[in-house]
């Protein structure tokens, strides 16, 4: 299954704008590091949630070391952490390794607020 599932884009400063904070959609970012254990657990979880949640929330990753500044904007100081963004703000955010139902539910809960 997992070779079924789409690779994930990777995010830098040129393309932030116009992905996340401009996007029509909600967007879920991955903040990860190659050399962090459980970012490279959390990554096949949320290529299954891109996949699982379609056209619902589109699903990015930044790499921190790449990105400092990106992660520095959004104060990212452990990785994994997940970001959920509705028209270019944060709604909320959750930090270290989930299962893949506590991560929905996460995104779940936060769509559905105001």
């Amino acid at each position: 299954m997992a070779n079924e599932l789409k690779k994930i884009v990777e995010l830098n400063k040129s393309d932030w704008n116009t992905l996340v904070l401009n996007s029509e959609i909600p967007v879920l970012v991955d903040f990860w590091a190659q050399w962090c254990g459980p970012c490279r657990l959390v990554s096949p979880i949320v290529e299954q949630l891109a996949h699982s949640l379609g056209g619902k929330v589109r699903v990015f990753k930044v790499d921190v070391d790449q990105n400092h500044e990106i992660a520095g904007k959004y104060s990212v100081h452990s990785i994994p952490t997940l970001i959920l963004f509705k028209k270019g703000n944060e709604v909320d955010r959750t930090i270290g390794v989930s299962s893949k139902e506590k991560y929905e539910n996460f995104i779940n809960t936060a769509l559905v607020s105001p």
